[in-house]
Parts: structure tokens; sequence; C-alpha cells
């Protein structure tokens, strides 16, 4: 009863998501544009928020609007209600709608990662329908419409859980008709063969190109920068495989066809890079059932993966 009580005495929503954005950008002309009212409707709201609370929520000065002592002690807390506001409407959407999962990756990963193993999951959970989006922009989870994402990188993605999955290795690859028209027996004999770049917008300083993998094993004589440019990881990949030149490949994304034989690794070296592929969601969204089962499938098929590189490193892998 008296928390009941507490909540009826709450102000205004309306008052205090003007009071918010007026705080936010203090301008209430900035913050009518936002809220699609006038100004005069914002002020309206922000008097008779300051007539509920008793108290000055705003310092007019010739230089603009200063927040008073009591706004900036507030609006910490109040913009914490109004995201944890957003989780719950987002959770209700989710709970509407419990078959949908929606996720989202990068075009490369989707392709030749996570789409062959998606039937896997859609087996063992056919009441789940995953909506997949692949795209290179990385989508703001916390506004709601997506539940999670599997993203390339650092690791560091504030305000969201995140678990890493599995790290990543660059690899030389080329199609075994190609290798046997032209050998590939040492870094030297890349002056041979053309040079496929993979150039996918991945801010990672430690992901070689050909110029660096190059000069790191001390070669000379090979022109690193000539050779065809790809945007996406999976079409330097693809080119490859058609035969059309040698391309340093992330192994994660090429594993696949190294397994069918569609590509071969001709030069027994592989680089370590800084990055790694993580599953990231808002921490409301860990909470749907559809997103537990989600969770607990792509940590299993990432082990799984993994195990796998192991097997193929002790036998007759890189």
């Amino acid at each position: 009863m008296e928390r009941t009580q507490e909540r009826r005495r709450l102000p205004p929503l309306n008052a205090l998501r003007a009071f918010e954005a007026a705080a936010r950008h203090l301008n209430f002309s900035r913050a009518a544009d936002e809220l699609a009212v006038t100004p005069g409707a914002v002020s309206q709201q922000i008097q008779n928020l300051e007539d509920y609370v008793g108290a000055a929520l705003f310092k007019r000065t010739p230089k603009g609007l200063l927040l008073t002592d009591a706004a900036q002690t507030a609006l910490p807390a109040l913009r914490e209600a109004f995201d944890r506001l957003a989780e719950a409407a987002s959770l209700l959407t989710a709970a509407v709608d419990g078959r949908r999962l929606t996720l989202t990756a990068a075009p490369s990963f989707a392709a030749k990662w996570l789409v062959p193993r998606l039937g896997h999951f859609e087996q063992a959970h056919p009441q789940v329908d995953v909506w997949l989006s692949a795209g290179m922009d990385l989508v703001d989870l916390n506004a709601g419409e997506v539940d999670v994402a599997v993203r390339y990188g650092p690791g560091r993605y504030p305000g969201l859980e995140v678990k890493r999955l599995f790290g990543e290795t660059v690899i030389p690859v080329v199609s075994p008709d190609l290798l046997k028209e032209q050998p590939l027996e040492s870094p030297e004999d890349l002056k041979h063969h053309i040079l496929l770049h993979d150039g996918s917008p991945d801010p990672d300083d430690s992901c070689p190109d050909w110029p660096m993998w190059l000069a790191a094993r001390g070669v000379k004589g090979v022109d690193g920068m000539r050779g065809p440019r790809f945007n996406q990881s999976s079409l330097v990949i693809e080119a490859a495989m058609n035969g059309r030149g040698v391309a340093l490949a992330k192994r994660t994304l090429a594993q696949a066809d190294l397994e069918a034989g569609r590509l071969v690794v001709p030069l027994q070296m592989e680089t370590a890079v800084d990055f790694a592929y993580y599953l990231v969601h808002p921490k409301a969204k860990g909470r749907l059932p559809q997103v537990k089962a989600f969770i607990s499938w792509i940590e299993a098929e990432a082990r799984a993966h993994e195990d796998a590189l192991r097997t193929l490193d002790n036998g007759s892998g890189i």
C-alpha cells in the first residue's frame, strides 16, 4: 500500500520527459524539436514540474540555461529510470511475440559461419523464428529493436552484456587448382601470383595486409600493393576459391571451405590478431527465453568450433 501511494505521487511523465530533454540540451527550443511540441509547451511542463517539487530546476543566465543543484542531483537517476522504462517496453514487445529472435551480425561472418549453423538452432528450437540482419553498421541495441548481436572487435561494448566466442587468425589461402598450375612453396613465390586483398573496414591494426605480412617475413621482390581489393572478407575468400589469386583470409571465415577442399593453405604461417568475435546484448534481453536459448546454443557452437581447430592444429593443420 505504501509503495502504491508513492507511485501515485509521481510527477506527470510528460513533465519529466520535458525536463530530461531540456536538461540534456540546455535549450527549450531544441528540447521542443525533439519532443515534437512547441517551446511554450516545454516551458509550461517545466513550470508544472517546478511547482510540483517546490524548487527551481533551471537558472536562466545571459549565456543560457544552467541546471540548479537539485536538478543536477536528480538528473542521473531520472535518465536511468527512462532507460529502465525503455527496457520494460522492449520486454513487453518481446513477450507479445515470443517466437521472434532478432539478431544482427557482420555480412561475412553471417554468410560464412553463422548461417550454415543456424539450421541446428532452428531444429532444436522450432518455436523460435530467427530474424537475421547482416550489416556493417553497429546497431544501437539499447533501442530495443534487436535482441542480440555478434560483433567482431576489441570486446569493449559499454552498457551491454558481453560474451567472448572465439578469436581470429589470418592465413594465406588459395584454390588447389591454382596451386597445381603455379606452385607456392615459399613467400618469395608470391611474385608469381596475384595477391587478393581483404579491404573490409575493420579498424584492427594487428590484422596484417599483404605489405605488412611480407615485411614481417623479410620478403623482397614482391609488390604487396598489387592485385584486386574487396570490401568484404567473404568476397576475398570467394575470389580465392575461384582461382583468382592468393588471399590473406580470416581463418574462421575460410574454415568451412578449407575443410571441404575448396581452399588450401600453401604456406603454414598463421598470424593471430587482437580482435575476436563477441556475443552482445542488453542485460534485459538476456531474460527472454529465446535469447537464453540462443546464447546457450551459440556458446556450444563456439566451443565446438575451437575444439575442431585445435584438433586440426595438432594434426596436419596449421
